[in-house]
């Protein structure tokens, strides 16, 4: 079956699936002048145009690559270990051939550089130039090289003892890091594809590193004085330093209260916070900001498309202020930490359609910066369809970095399988996440005609709570169908002075369905969390406005048995929240909530 095939049948069977629900189909009796979703058949139209290449090929072994042995290796995240293959000690590197090959490509004026079948070692990373189509033949497998030093060599940049390094943005933050495994920056027309889910591009981040000292996922973690993303860097140098401007107050409240607030994960946004340019905001060798196994930046009309995405060492594909989007037919195998499937961050007019997620974190993450990173403005117009999510912290998210908005996000006929419910949970279907350091503005979410066969994390969260402080945390950790938190990791964060505003969220015809777990049948813990901005959490100015969650309609949905009976919605400074033809535990509620 071709890659157009499968994404046709997965529409006849969500429509086969939703034609059983009972459910009542609101929106055509609109006109066209009101439908919002004809903006999203613009958006889709406008992705799914051809792009256009040269008809020439550039094969990779022309330029001297040849493929690998490959050998069994152990791929570890904390207490999980798989069976896996790696390149045999010794291998050739092809990243010589793979990048001449590009470059021979994009000086012709274009084509295609194509990675024909068999395993190929990559030493560095697949840096993409206009006018460049990379392709991988179906049984192509590109093993990027589990060495960081090798994402530190090629970069444009020159840092001296950090590195040559690219600009990157890790987590919202615009930084000077290692290179992305695939990378792009201010290019137009590339696309990367492949045959079929046996061309796979790998990152191989549980492997352990060629030196024999940890691996990408291993940075995550503190063990004993090791430094790593989790521990204070002592080439973090002080605030006042780095940003001699500031007054004791602004580095006080910068830093916060964490003892750690200098390791690079909360040292990155602070230099953010405290106005700190791009150009001194060195990484690379010595800090432990893992990179993304795609990343491109500043591009326009990219194609990402029909291929397999494994074992990333962090977020698996982010766009960033690209226009012009198309990801399809990608599937997505990599559960290790932070491993998102597809961030599109301040970029406009994305499609994702026909996709198949496993992840370690949220299954789509739609994101527009952190602190005052928001040079490249919101996200907007995104199209998400026919895509399948097996497990995730969130399904469809929006958030948490989103300082500069995201806005008409349109998400109908996805199946949130939550094929692994018994052991890895998909924590939410519809997931918004903000906090008082984000600001910025979610709006104007649509999303229509999705399924939950297995419902999504059901499991008794009873007894979680802090009785001192009841809404840290409440939605963190899954649970809900449909969560809205505006207090996400606000602990995170020592600024908290820029209130979000959430509005203009209409979720229709949503069925979940139960599983049954030992002591009953059940689709979630609740069907709705919408949890508003915290005013406690605030530290900025007195008199700042602290706005309700407003606009929100869920129709004609089936949220199955949940667990929390007795709560099965709640509402924290939210108002106007109606609720129509909406059944919970076998009772239909029409009714508009505040709380």
């Amino acid at each position: 079956m071709s890659m157009r095939d499968a994404t046709s049948a997965q529409r006849r069977a969500f429509l086969a699936c939703l034609g059983g629900a009972g459910l009542a189909l609101t929106f055509a009796a609109a006109g066209a002048r009101l439908d919002p979703w004809q903006r999203a058949r613009d958006i889709a139209r406008r992705c799914s145009r051809p792009l256009n290449f040269r008809k020439q090929d550039f094969p990779i072994g022309a330029f001297g690559a040849k493929p690998c042995r490959m050998v069994a290796a152990t791929s570890t995240w904390r207490k999980e270990q798989w069976a896996v293959q790696t390149p045999a000690p010794g291998s050739h590197d092809c990243y010589p051939a793979i990048a001449a090959a590009i470059a021979a490509c994009h000086e012709a004026g274009g084509g295609r550089v194509l990675i024909p079948a068999g395993n190929w070692y990559c030493k560095g990373p697949i840096v993409l130039h206009s006018n460049v189509h990379v392709h991988l033949a179906a049984n192509a497998q590109v093993c990027f090289s589990a060495n960081p030093l090798d994402y530190a060599k090629y970069g444009d940049i020159d840092c001296g003892e950090r590195g040559k390094l690219v600009v990157s943005r890790w987590q919202g933050n615009d930084v000077l890091n290692y290179s992305p495994l695939v990378y792009a920056y201010r290019q137009s027309n590339i696309a990367l594809t492949g045959a079929d889910w046996t061309s796979v591009l790998n990152g191989q981040a549980g492997v352990p590193f060629e030196s024999g000292d940890g691996s990408w996922w291993g940075w995550v973690d503190r063990k004993g004085d090791e430094v790593s993303a989790a521990t204070v860097n002592p080439l973090n140098l002080p605030l006042e330093a780095m940003a001699p401007g500031l007054d004791p107050e602004q580095r006080r409240l910068i830093q916060g209260e964490h003892p750690r607030w200098n390791g690079d994960t909360r040292y990155l946004p602070a230099l953010s916070e405290a106005g700190v340019p791009l150009a001194r905001r060195i990484f690379g060798i010595g800090h432990h900001l893992r990179p993304c196994l795609v990343e491109f930046i500043g591009c326009s009309d990219v194609v990402l498309e029909g291929y397999q995405a494994v074992a990333s060492p962090f977020w698996l594909h982010h766009p960033v202020a690209c226009r012009n989007v198309r990801f399809r037919n990608v599937r997505m195998e990599s559960t290790g930490p932070n491993n998102d499937g597809f961030d599109p961050e301040s970029c406009d007019t994305v499609l994702v359609e026909g996709c198949t997620f496993n992840t370690g974190d949220d299954c789509i993450a739609i994101k527009s910066g952190k602190n005052r990173d928001t040079g490249y403005g919101p996200t907007r117009n995104v199209v998400i369809q026919y895509c399948i999510m097996n497990s995730g912290h969130g399904g469809v998210t929006l958030g948490s970095e989103m300082a500069a908005g995201i806005e008409h996000v349109y998400a109908q006929d996805i199946e949130f399988r939550n094929a692994h419910w018994a052991l890895d949970p998909l924590g939410s279907a519809i997931r918004l996440k903000t906090n008082m350091n984000r600001g910025g503005f979610l709006r104007h979410l649509y999303v229509r005609r999705v399924v939950l066969p297995n419902g999504v994390d059901a499991r008794d969260r009873r007894g979680k709570a802090d009785p001192a402080n009841p809404l840290k945390g409440l939605a963190t950790g899954g649970g809900a169908i449909v969560t809205i938190d505006c207090n996400y990791a606000a602990g995170d964060d020592g600024v908290r002075i820029r209130p979000p505003q959430v509005s203009d969220v209409h979720i229709s015809e949503l069925r979940a369905g139960n599983v049954k777990m030992a002591d009953g049948d059940y689709s979630a813990w609740q069907a709705v969390l919408i949890l508003g901005p915290v005013a406690a959490s605030f530290n900025g100015p007195a008199g700042t406005p602290i706005l309700p969650v407003t606009g929100v309609s869920i129709t004609d949905c089936d949220f199955g048995t949940v667990r929390n009976a007795g709560q099965p919605v709640f509402l924290h400074n939210a108002q106007g929240v109606v609720l129509k033809n909406v059944r919970i535990n076998g009772q239909v509620i029409s009714r508009t909530l505040s709380g």
